[in-house]
C-alpha cells in the first residue's frame, strides 16, 4: 500500500500543480496529452466506431453532463448511452442523499476481492457495481483519466468500469440470473459519487481528498 500511496501522491501533486498553472481540470475530454491516458479510448475527436459521443444528453449539472461524455468514451463498445442517461439522471436526484450516506468500506473491499481477485460466481448487480467503483477509484488515483481529475471524469470512469465488468463476467457465466447491467452501473455510480462527495469534506477536496479515501481501501 505504501508504494501505491507514494505513487498516487506524486501523480496527484503534479496534476494539481498543472491545474493551478492554467491547464484546468474542467469538463474536457479527459484524454490528456500524457501517456497516463493510454489505457482508455481517445477523447472527443475520436468518437467514431462503436461508441457515440453522448452529446444528446442534457443535464443542468455540468459534472453529470461530462460524466455521461466520459462514460461513453471510456466504455468503448461496451457502453450503452441509454443506460448511462438513465443512471446519471437518477444520480442527479440522489446527490444530496448520497453526500450524507455512509461508506461501508469493508463490504466494498470484500466485493472487490471476490470479483477481481477470487473469480466468484453468481455475482449480483450490487457486488459488480461496488467492485467496479472501487476499481475505478484505484485507476483514477493512478492517472487512468490522463490528468483529468474532475468529478465528471471519475464518475464516468466508474460507470464505464461497471459496464465493462458486467459484460466480461456475463460472458464468463459468473453473473447472477437476476442481475442487470443497468443495476450494476447504477450501483457503481452511487458509490463513486458518494466517494467523491465525501472526499470534499475535511478540508481536502477533489483528487487530494480521493487519495485519502483510496488509502482506506488499498
Amino acid at each position: 500500500m505504501d508504494s501505491f500511496m507514494n505513487a498516487g501522491k506524486q501523480y496527484l501533486e503534479q496534476q494539481l500543480k498543472d491545474q493551478f498553472s492554467g491547464s484546468g481540470s474542467g469538463s474536457g475530454s479527459g484524454s490528456g496529452s500524457g501517456s497516463q491516458g493510454s489505457h482508455l479510448p481517445p477523447g472527443n475527436n475520436a468518437y467514431g466506431g462503436n461508441y457515440p459521443a453522448g452529446g444528446d444528453f442534457h443535464h443542468e449539472d455540468e459534472d453529470l453532463r461530462t460524466a455521461h461524455q466520459h462514460a461513453s468514451e471510456y466504455a468503448g463498445s461496451s457502453g450503452n448511452n441509454t443506460i448511462f442517461s438513465n443512471v446519471i439522471s437518477s444520480l442527479g436526484q440522489q446527490k444530496s442523499h448520497l453526500a450524507n450516506s455512509d461508506l461501508d468500506e469493508q463490504d466494498a473491499i470484500r466485493k472487490h476481492q471476490e470479483t477481481y481477485e477470487q473469480g466468484a460466481d453468481n455475482l449480483s448487480s450490487g457486488s459488480l457495481g461496488s467492485a467496479a467503483a472501487l476499481q475505478a477509484l484505484k485507476k483514477f488515483t493512478q492517472g487512468e483519466t490522463g490528468g483529468n481529475q474532475s468529478q465528471g471524469a471519475f464518475l464516468g470512469l466508474a460507470l464505464s468500469e461497471a459496464s465493462k465488468l458486467f459484460d466480461s463476467k456475463a460472458a464468463d457465466g459468473k453473473v447472477a440470473s437476476d442481475a442487470s447491467k443497468e443495476s450494476a452501473i447504477q450501483q457503481a455510480g452511487e458509490m463513486a459519487l458518494k466517494m467523491y462527495l465525501k472526499s470534499q469534506g475535511g478540508g481536502q477536496q477533489g483528487p487530494s481528498g480521493l487519495l485519502g479515501i483510496a488509502s482506506k481501501f488499498f
